[in-house]
């Protein structure tokens, strides 16, 4: 017996090496038992909250270890700030509330993902001796402390009046579906919905469960199997040949797309039975035409905040079309250093900036173009292979691993490697394949799918259920594998 209650133990304290995700085991287990608990005490909302935060902060132990007491220290700063904001009337000292929240959060943010950066920068410009810090990313950080600036600019822009308690508040922030990976939720639509707290409709309990199966078999069964031959090319790009880095670039292409929509889907569908909807993060966005539309379906929370937060406040595109440019340029520049602490995500951040430019600059030209077939493929073609080559950047060890990815890609490529390489990896083609395929059906299937899910007998559910787990059980790598967003 004491052996079990060890062993229960251990399983329940943080592990460095096996961070609680949704495609754990462990945290299904811990959710059937927090469920029915939630449940009952859903209509008495001051308790309700409390069990939610404390489970939020539990799963933020289990996933980033004592870091969660930092969220909490963040919150509790944020909402006495956010008070302080809003009872005052003379602007400048609101404003000088507003700043002292935003530094906060954003010093807290700079010194944890950013300190070792600048300092290797730093080093390679005076000659230095520099020898990083033992800094460890708490995770999810990035995503938290997106929601926390947007929370206190809307109560200064008085567009959202301050949470009464801080318990609404860090209920809002520790939200655990969201809270490691997104989406990044705003305030003001996820408050009012907690201040209603209406009960989960049975649309919303069986849509959500399609999404959480969807998710899973995205990230546990596709995102997951096709990674372990992406890793082999991006691990030691000089070893492959043009064939197999191709492979390896279609590959990332989709195992991203997998991993992070997987992740969202299984974030919303969660939400989703509890009674909160989150709204969209994807929008299949490999259909897009152009970079713009991409944009507005990849990793739309993003998207809308970096629009709404940075591009705006510079000026969007209100002082010309220089400015309407810099703009966008600077905004993915951020964009991309968000994503990571290295010139990769810069540079990254800023392709896909000029991308934004060169199609804006080009509007007026392309607006005289046919709408026909053909038009439509080239456009979506260009737009497809411009992000899948940037991907490479996003996913290599260094800026010289891709530059080599790319090489190979261009110089080395010979066809005659095709069939081999196909009969090899027969099912990772197979996975690669359906998934591209995938992105050619229109939206409002997918809708209709899960709108025949909800509407099925109880039984068809049990089935596409089981059938889901036994492929995570056949595809399954040997230790479950942290989502790719984790490190952002």
């Amino acid at each position: 017996m004491p052996d079990i209650l060890q062993n229960i133990a251990t399983m329940l304290t943080y592990d460095a090496q096996a961070p609680m995700i949704f495609s754990s085991g462990l945290f299904w287990v811990l959710f059937l038992i927090f469920l029915p608990i939630y449940a009952a005490l859903k209509r008495r909302t001051t308790q309700m909250m409390i069990w939610v935060v404390a489970f939020s902060l539990y799963f933020y132990y289990k996933s980033s270890g004592w870091f969660f007491l930092l969220l909490t220290f963040t919150s509790m700063c944020d909402w006495l700030l956010s008070r302080l904001i809003a009872r005052l009337e003379v602007k400048w000292k609101r404003r000088l509330a507003m700043w002292a929240s935003v530094t906060l959060s954003l010093s807290i943010l700079g010194y944890f993902k950013y300190a070792n950066f600048f300092l290797w920068n730093f080093d390679r410009m005076v000659g230095a001796n520099f020898q990083p810090l033992d800094i460890i990313l708490p995770v999810g950080i990035s995503f938290y402390t997106f929601q926390s600036i947007s929370y206190v600019v809307d109560v200064y822009k008085r567009r959202l009046q301050p949470s009464a308690s801080w318990l609404e508040y860090v209920f809002y922030l520790s939200f655990f579906p969201q809270l490691v990976a997104g989406p990044i939720v705003r305030a003001d639509y996820f408050l009012p919905q907690l201040r209603r707290n209406e009960k989960a409709s049975r649309f919303q309990v069986w849509s959500g469960l399609w999404l959480i199966i969807l998710g899973i078999v995205k990230k546990a069964v596709v995102a997951d199997y096709i990674a372990q031959y992406n890793d082999l090319i991006f691990d030691n790009p000089a070893g492959y040949g043009g064939v197999e880095s191709l492979m390896a670039v279609i590959g990332y292409t989709i195992q991203i797309y997998c991993d992070f929509s997987g992740y969202s889907d299984m974030a919303i569908g969660i939400a989703s039975i509890m009674g909160f909807h989150l709204g969209d993060n994807f929008r299949l966005p490999y259909q897009s035409k152009n970079i713009t539309e991409f944009w507005r379906r990849w990793h739309i929370s993003l998207s809308s905040w970096l629009r709404d937060y940075i591009y705006i406040p510079l000026g969007g595109n209100r002082r010309g079309k220089f400015r309407t440019y810099l703009n966008n340029l600077i905004t993915m520049l951020l964009g991309g250093l968000w994503h990571g602490a290295a010139w990769k995500f810069v540079f990254w951040g800023g392709a896909h900036g000029v991308g934004l430019m060169l199609h804006k600059a080009c509007r007026p030209w392309l607006s005289r173009l046919p709408d026909n077939f053909v038009v439509r493929a080239l456009s979506w073609l260009v737009t497809i292979v411009f992000v899948a080559l940037l991907w490479v950047f996003f996913r290599a060890q260094s800026f010289s691993d891709a530059i080599v990815v790319l090489s190979n890609v261009f110089t080395r490529f010979d066809a005659a490697h095709f069939v081999p390489f196909v009969t090899a990896r027969l099912v990772w083609v197979v996975m690669v394949t359906v998934m591209i395929i995938s992105h050619a059906i229109p939206m409002r299937a997918y809708s209709r799918a899960k709108a025949w899910f909800v509407m099925s007998h109880w039984s068809i559910k049990f089935i596409i259920f089981v059938v889901a787990v036994q492929l995570v059980v056949e595809f399954a790598s040997s230790e479950v594998t942290p989502f790719i967003y984790f490190q952002f």
